[in-house]
């Protein structure tokens, strides 16, 4: 195949003065896109959007530092005009941007829970609801939200993070289903990475495996015109990259469905050998009418 190259294109990335975003915003850049790379970090010994700016163009790529919130509507727009008035167009939008405030559910408040939907899941969607105008009119984009195997398989402590996580899988999944025809590919990814996210929960020797950049590489692809891959949820860490499917159960069909009968054919309902995966909810609920 030839090279991956992204020439011409203009892409966001959120959360990117650190850790994931940082590595994601270089690998973007090395291949020839322009990006507005965006962080609440103020250079303050935290993360610094400048500083990978100052990163990027020091190796003869071109970006911009964005400052704005993703939990603000307003910062999001803000973000796209940015991209326009310094590039003339936004081709890719990687909705990095997270926070944590783990707790357990016993002792999780609505607040926590709230602030962290916020930035996870509606500064996904402020960020994509931006700039979704500007890629349908054009035809093209690629957008690549970020899920977490806490999302995916649950977490101790992580209630609020795990919610706001797997929320972005069904808003990956309809988002490719509506931005098809208008040639806009959509993805989710759930990575394994050393971050400042992460360097609190695992453990030295596990961080010392997971470098940022063996997560990149599915960034690119995923934001690349030679992905056609759409409403696909992938994983990747420490050189691993393997895809995550929602499968159902081939299931039982029961003549006279009472928990009793359930409960007797408890092992057949459960067990998801030769089960199946659906482009959408109206095709999982064709293919149940089918068999009852």
């Amino acid at each position: 195949m030839s090279d991956i190259e992204l020439a011409g294109r203009v892409a966001i990335v959120t959360g990117a003065g650190g850790g994931l975003g940082r590595s994601h915003a270089l690998a973007l850049a090395e291949r020839g896109a322009k990006i507005v790379v965006n962080d609440l970090g103020a250079g303050d010994g935290g993360p610094s959007a400048a500083a990978v700016v100052d990163e990027i163009t020091a190796a003869g790529g071109e970006a911009v530092a964005n400052l704005a919130s993703v939990a603000d509507r307003q910062g999001a727009d803000a973000m796209v005009d940015q991209a326009l008035d310094a590039y003339g167009r936004i081709d890719v939008v990687i909705n990095n941007a997270g926070i944590l405030r783990d707790r357990s559910f016993a002792k999780l408040s609505e607040q926590e829970v709230r602030d962290v939907l916020e930035v996870h899941l509606l500064g996904a969607f402020h960020l994509t609801a931006a700039a979704w105008p500007h890629l349908k009119e054009q035809g093209y984009g690629r957008i690549v939200n970020t899920t977490s195997p806490a999302g995916l398989f649950g977490n101790f402590g992580q209630a609020n993070y795990a919610a706001a996580k797997m929320g972005l899988v069904g808003f990956t999944r309809t988002l490719a289903i509506e931005g098809r025809k208008a040639g806009i590919h959509v993805n989710v990814v759930a990575p394994l990475a050393a971050s400042r996210m992460t360097e609190t929960i695992l453990p030295p020797e596990a961080l010392a495996k997971l470098d940022p950049a063996h997560v990149a590489p599915l960034i690119v692809y995923l934001a690349s015109e030679a992905c056609a891959h759409t409403g696909g949820i992938f994983t990747a860490g420490g050189g691993y990259v393997g895809r995550v499917a929602v499968v159902q159960a081939p299931g039982v069909v029961l003549d006279d469905v009472t928990p009793e009968a359930l409960a007797d054919r408890w092992d057949e309902v459960t067990d998801v050998a030769g089960g199946q995966e659906f482009d959408g909810a109206a095709a999982q609920g064709d293919w149940v009418l089918s068999r009852v």
